[in-house]
């Protein structure tokens, strides 16, 4: 019996759908040491990101979940993380949850601040690091938001800002622009 080409398509989109759902119920349900060790994520933090990285790049709710894409400081790579994103006065942040050992952190500091946000749709973006003197404002906002970042934190979302000063130079952040006219746009690598 032959099958039909929508139904294997609908079957196809279902089971992607089934699949970003666990992964997300997941990630919300599991102790967030399931997924992250020593400050790096495990094979199912990898995991759980990839599914969060096409979940966020879809489009779908919540809108301050995004993918973050960064061209690889060694292999040129594009490099996908799913993130956060904080507000604070009007402007869009990024933090890194896991401190300065973080990927995307080095990447972007590499390339410039040249990364691409992808949610829904991609847009070239200008990530420029905010002081450490500025990052407390900014930190307690996101850290309200971000359930997931929580546990990276030595301080609870509530703390004074006194608190949130003692630790921002632990916790790079990046102040979101647009692309700036004079950066090369970023293209997806090509496989050989």
């Amino acid at each position: 019996m032959r099958t039909r080409p929508h139904l294997t398509a609908v079957r196809r989109s279902i089971g992607i759908a089934i699949v970003l759902v666990a992964v997300v119920v997941g990630w919300l349900l599991l102790p967030n040491r399931v997924f992250y060790r020593a400050g790096r994520p495990t094979r199912l933090g990898r995991l759980a990101n990839r599914g969060g990285a096409i979940y966020s790049g879809l489009g779908l709710p919540p809108s301050w979940w995004v993918t973050v894409e960064t061209r690889g400081r060694v292999t040129g790579r594009t490099v996908s993380t799913t993130l956060v994103v904080g507000s604070h006065a009007g402007d869009v942040y990024l933090v890194a949850m896991l401190g300065e050992s973080s990927g995307w952190v080095r990447n972007a500091r590499a390339d410039g601040g040249r990364a691409v946000i992808h949610h829904g749709r991609r847009r070239a973006v200008h990530l420029e690091e905010v002081p450490v003197a500025a990052r407390a404002r900014i930190l307690r906002p996101y850290l309200r938001r971000a359930r997931g970042a929580r546990p990276h934190f030595p301080i609870p979302p509530g703390a004074p800002l006194a608190d949130f000063e003692r630790i921002a130079a632990d916790y790079p952040v990046f102040r979101v622009t647009p692309a700036h006219a004079d950066d090369p746009p970023q293209r997806r690598p090509t496989a050989p």
